[in-house]
């Protein structure tokens, strides 16, 4: 049985840890978080992702605990409704779909209680080192003892610490799209039931919705600009801040309970560009391999449409005595063209969402079946 160290305890790398489980892997999950991540925004299970949880077994779990939005509004910056809409809302799409909307959160404690058992999970640590030979990869980590694994994937996210170590710096392959995002937790004291609100005034706006049962607000800050920005702590917020103060309606009130959110998230809005996903022992998942950025609403899908190939893949390499080369080649000849078409989705038209009819084409363009 061939181990695999997987780097990154979210949606991509948890989904793939029960996948290989069923390939007859023995997989290793390491993640630097002391446990499963809370927090973050609402996520996109489309088209052939859903197919995906399906083939997991996890559909009813999935959909239990899906977000309830019966729609949305948009307003100026006084409050005043300018639009409105039933039918669909900006983070998920038509509301008459079979896409399902959920918390993050709430989709990694699932695959995460769905993998127990069948895979290691060591929590409060990360790779330090890679070094490969003809008897494996040689893993050198920041707090564990030293371990050695058949293969390595890094699904450790838009910075990921597989690919700086086994492929080089990221500047070599991250691409920013010019906008920024802060996401955090806040009680809802809109009132807002199963409702979204978006506001926008020039380069910055936010949106704003309700999660369990109405209990909680997730809010999204979000404004265009070129410089680099700080990831988390008092400086990320203070920047945060800053950008979005002209703002009128609620900023106030959403500013302050940004200063007292435990789950706060700020990063670039950016893509990932490789030639080559896999380099010897290692290979890439997700957002460390081919991130979309949360723009094109589709990262989820690639998280899950990518775990079930790779680890298809190594199962048939397995199942046929291959070394694990074909099967990295393989997995990537048919993942790189849904990947291209949902990357597209994010670039389609900057400062707004894709048409209908790209995401529709884009979430269903791959089979999950080998040819």
């Amino acid at each position: 049985m061939k181990t695999v160290l997987i780097s990154g305890g979210g949606v991509a790398g948890t989904a793939l840890a029960h996948l290989l489980h069923r390939n007859g892997f023995a997989p290793t999950v390491v993640e630097l978080a002391p446990g499963p991540r809370a927090g973050g925004q609402a996520v996109d299970i489309r088209g052939v992702a859903l197919d995906v949880i399906e083939r997991m077994g996890l559909g009813e779990q999935v959909r239990a605990v899906r977000t309830r939005m019966r729609g949305m509004s948009v307003v100026d910056a006084d409050g005043n409704e300018v639009h409105r809409s039933t039918e669909a809302t900006y983070s998920s799409g038509r509301l008459d779909s079979g896409d399902v909307e959920l918390l993050r959160e709430d989709l990694v404690a699932i695959l995460a209680e769905h993998a127990s058992g069948e895979a290691e999970f060591v929590h409060g640590d990360s790779i330090a080192e890679l070094r490969e030979d003809e008897h494996g990869i040689h893993v050198a980590f920041e707090r564990g003892r030293p371990r050695t694994f058949d293969l390595v994937v890094g699904a450790d996210g838009l910075h990921s610490r597989v690919r700086r170590l086994a492929f080089g710096p990221e500047g070599r392959f991250l691409h920013p799209l010019g906008t920024h995002v802060a996401i955090f937790e806040a009680d809802n004291f809109l009132g807002l039931e199963d409702w979204q609100v978006w506001h926008r005034d020039g380069e910055a706006g936010y949106g704003v919705y309700p999660v369990r049962d109405n209990r909680e607000l997730r809010v999204t800050f979000g404004w265009r600009s070129e410089e680099a920005v700080e990831r988390d702590g008092d400086a990320a917020r203070t920047l945060v801040a800053e950008r979005m103060a002209e703002l009128r309606w609620e900023t106030p009130r959403l500013l302050a309970a940004l200063h007292r959110s435990t789950g706060f998230y700020a990063d670039a809005m950016a893509q990932i560009h490789l030639d080559r996903w896999s380099a010897g022992r290692a290979v890439l998942l997700g957002d460390a391999g081919y991130c979309a950025s949360p723009l094109s609403g589709q990262g989820t899908g690639l998280a899950l449409v990518g775990a079930h190939l790779l680890a298809d893949e190594l199962g048939r390499a397995r199942a046929a005595g291959e070394g694990h080369a074909p099967a990295f080649d393989r997995y990537e000849r048919r993942m790189r063209p849904f990947v291209d078409l949902n990357q597209a989705l994010a670039t389609e038209n900057p400062g707004g969402p894709a048409s209908e009819e790209s995401v529709e084409r884009a979430k269903n363009a791959i089979s999950l079946d080998a040819n």
